[in-house]
């Protein structure tokens, strides 16, 4: 180690950062997002608005679902459904189909199709209208799924991307001196400097929330990185299946069967009651009936989220025709399945209340700055290098051009993807085929030509451009919103409608914060002209 510890992390820090950089913004941005992911999707399905505001007891949207399951799906022999909550005003359903035709010879057998409906808890009416799309739960999935590519793999580059950031934000840490000290410090007008010290207070802002979001989400896919625990203690007990079956119990027998014997469904509203009781008033989340209708049938009910840290939740088994309860799962979970749960919990925050989840939100934002401000303070150093060729009228080298295109396509593309998806919900046509596929296809088109833009054209004009067009998408989603929909800003401010409200007020800042980094360019442009000696040279973002 011939440069001394703490150089060597300087080291570690800055490659680490910089060869999944690009990854790590995407996973960042869509987590940020993914905290709001109901809010979002409501306001994706302006069908739904008038649903918000009709708040039913749970008891009364329980009934109407399963009136409306008694008329789809009588023979399933499953049925679930998700009350509505505050942040996700609809009931869902799912049933399964009817059994899928019998496999070919050599072939898998096939499984019998899930449906489903999304309902409205005051009339229990199946929202026929309202339009397909993935809303939130794209930005959810995508942040470890990915896109267009097997889960599988994907999961595993988000987990290995993951790791290095782990290694950067502990190798940070090491490497500066003064890490608090430096959060107080930024020397605009200074380059390099300035972009340091903007990487540091973004860093340090959230420096608890990034290393709890980094480690807690290599937490919640441990069991694929490392399976080899469960795989070796249970090879004897079933595998990892009974090893799950042992410490995430399910709400009900796995393997129950029907009794071929038909039988009333017990009254839904009592079992309600019992179970909220039972959980000193929380309310239910999600209601799941096994064989209804015959003399087997069970309803599992899992209470509501939002009582506790972590993410599992207790549940209640009772009987299908008689409402006997036949036992409790969760009351007292066990200590490797508590400490799983509460980490997973501080990963998903689906426990904050709105003040606290807008805390998140926010520290998202920073760790996407922090991100953003490493790429750029890596290029902005590499730059310095060539200080001599460009004075002589040479030109950069081929990698610090690549980096600069992918930092213009990522860091000021990524904004104009999120904002085209929002516009193609509205823009497309309502009854369009796989409308939901092609929301997304317009995410990677929009941002597929931001960056071979980028990558063409890495100049400072370039990202001013960008980010101009992203602050143009997002300052108009509320305008957009209003053309097209009844429940725009006045309305959904007056009738209290905060989830679609803050939908558009949020983007309205994201446009207004865009389009003030597009005219700071403009304006430092103005003030200080390049050399003639470079002016050939594409030119970055000297801050």
């Amino acid at each position: 180690m011939k440069e001394g510890f703490r150089q060597s992390m300087a080291w570690l820090h800055t490659w680490s950062g910089l060869l999944v950089g690009w990854v790590l913004l995407l996973v960042f941005a869509a987590g940020t997002a993914a905290y709001f992911r109901d809010e979002i999707t409501l306001w994706m399905k302006p069908e739904l608005h008038q649903a918000a505001r009709q708040p039913v007891p749970q008891a009364q949207a329980a009934e109407r679902a399963i009136g409306l399951l008694q008329q789809r799906g009588p023979n399933s022999p499953s049925w679930t459904i998700t009350l509505p909550t505050v942040r996700e005003p609809a009931v869902r359903v799912f049933w399964r189909g009817p059994p899928a035709a019998a496999a070919r010879p050599g072939e898998r057998p096939r499984r019998a199709r899930f449906e489903n409906a999304t309902l409205d808890p005051a009339t229990g009416e199946a929202i026929t209208a309202a339009r397909a799309t993935r809303g939130g739960e794209f930005f959810y999935r995508l942040h470890f799924d990915l896109h267009y590519m097997p889960a599988l793999w994907a999961r595993w580059i988000v987990g290995f991307c993951a790791m290095f950031m782990l290694v950067a934000i502990v190798s940070g840490v090491i490497t500066h001196k003064r890490i608090f000290a430096d959060f107080f410090t930024f020397r605009p007008k200074k380059g390099q400097r300035s972009w340091l010290d903007a990487h540091n207070a973004t860093a340090v802002l959230a420096l608890p929330y990034h290393a709890m979001i980094t480690y807690t989400g290599l937490v919640t896919l441990m069991f694929l990185y490392m399976p080899w625990g469960p795989q070796l203690a249970y090879q004897d007990k079933g595998g990892t299946e009974a090893f799950f079956s042992e410490v995430f119990p399910a709400g009900g027998p796995r393997d129950a069967k029907a009794a071929g014997q038909p039988a009333p469904l017990v009254p839904i509203a009592p079992l309600l009651a019992q179970a909220s009781a039972h959980w000193d008033g929380a309310p239910v989340g999600r209601i799941a009936i096994g064989h209804p209708n015959d003399a087997n049938a069970t309803v599992s009910i899992a209470r509501q989220e939002g009582r506790g840290l972590s993410s599992d939740q207790p549940s209640m088994l009772f009987d299908g025709v008689t409402g006997a309860l036949i036992s409790t799962t969760g009351d007292v979970p066990k200590a490797a399945a508590q400490t799983r749960g509460v980490l997973y919990g501080l990963h998903i925050g689906r426990f904050a209340n709105p003040l606290l989840r807008a805390l998140f939100f926010v520290s998202g934002l920073a760790g996407c700055l922090m991100v953003a401000t490493g790429l750029l303070l890596w290029a902005v150093k590499e730059r310095q290098k060539y200080a001599k060729t460009l004075r002589q009228g040479g030109r950069i080298g081929f990698g610090l051009r690549l980096v600069d295109g992918l930092n213009v396509g990522a860091i000021a593309g990524l904004p104009i993807a999120f904002a085209s998806y929002f516009w193609a919900n509205r823009l497309l046509p309502v009854g369009m085929e796989d409308r939901g596929a092609n929301e997304i296809l317009c995410f990677f088109v929009a941002w597929g030509a931001a960056t071979v833009a980028g990558l063409a054209w890495p100049a400072r004009r370039m990202w001013r451009v960008q980010l101009a067009i992203g602050a143009l998408l997002f300052a108009a989603i509320p305008l957009l919103n209003a053309f097209t929909t009844a429940t725009h800003l006045g309305h959904s401010l007056r009738a209290g409608l905060w989830a679609v409200a803050g939908f558009d007020l949020v983007s309205l800042a994201l446009g207004v914060g865009l389009g003030a980094a597009a005219w700071h360019l403009g304006r430092r442009k103005a003030v200080k002209k390049p050399a003639p000696s470079a002016a050939n040279a594409p030119a970055g973002l000297r801050a």
